[in-house]
């Protein structure tokens, strides 16, 4: 594989960051400074400021994301998320819920496990809870369970309950661009508040808006059986 993609999958930092650093001339491989997009093997002699390469330990965190947050490793990029978890070492967001919205996260240096995650034929469920600005009627459950025409296709089947008469919850096995927000946009609706609270079997029970927690052993070893 590439360098970039192996020093990603070993938590190091992200693609991007491994051009830097090869321009920087910080990294050697079998005895000869590294070149961009240089393919390697694990077997290789591989240093990072002298330092020998391995795998670092895996890292994975459930954030409840506030509003305002912007799901970004870019370090330009004002309120990014990365800022705002002020994690010790690198990790990166798993997808992306945008701006606007608030909910689960999943922050990770495990490259290959997100990789999976986000692989848009796997069928994943990502559970959210929606308020629109008004009430609707059952035909409205009905149609977006369908699928609605947003962004020139056709989204995938989902599975909708009503919550109250303008909240419903919505199960999604695919994550086009505000996908929720053109769906209902489509009938009419605005959406006033999006919440993800679950991603395949990670949940954000128990965690307090703006807080995070280590996500357990157990949860991870289902989490990777499931994908």
């Amino acid at each position: 594989m590439r360098i970039n993609k192996l020093l990603s999958n070993y938590g190091y930092c992200s693609r991007k960051e491994v051009n830097r650093w090869i321009k920087d001339k910080r990294i050697i491989v079998n005895g000869r400074l590294c070149e961009q997009g240089q393919w390697v093997e694990e077997i290789d002699d591989i240093l990072l400021d002298g330092e020998r390469v391995n795998p670092k330990e895996k890292v994975y965190i459930a954030l409840n994301k506030p509003p305002g947050v912007v799901c970004t490793s870019a370090n330009d990029i004002e309120n990014n998320i990365i800022d705002f978890l002020n994690y010790k070492d690198y990790i990166f967001p798993v997808g992306r819920l945008d701006k606007d919205s608030q909910g689960l996260i999943l922050m990770t240096n495990d490259g290959e496990l997100a990789n999976k995650i986000l692989f848009s034929d796997s069928y994943h469920e990502k559970e959210y809870i929606v308020t629109v600005d008004r009430g609707f009627d059952d035909e409205f459950i009905e149609r977006m369970s369908r699928g609605v025409e947003i962004l020139g296709t056709i989204t995938r089947p989902c599975k909708l309950n009503r919550i109250d008469k303008n909240i419903f919850s919505i199960i999604l096995t695919q994550g086009l661009n505000r996908q929720i927000r053109r769906m209902t946009k489509a009938f009419g609706y605005n959406v006033i508040k999006l919440e993800r609270i679950r991603i395949i079997n990670i949940t954000s029970k128990d965690i307090e808006l703006g807080q995070w927690r280590i996500i357990e052993k157990n949860e991870v070893q289902e989490l990777i059986k499931m994908i």
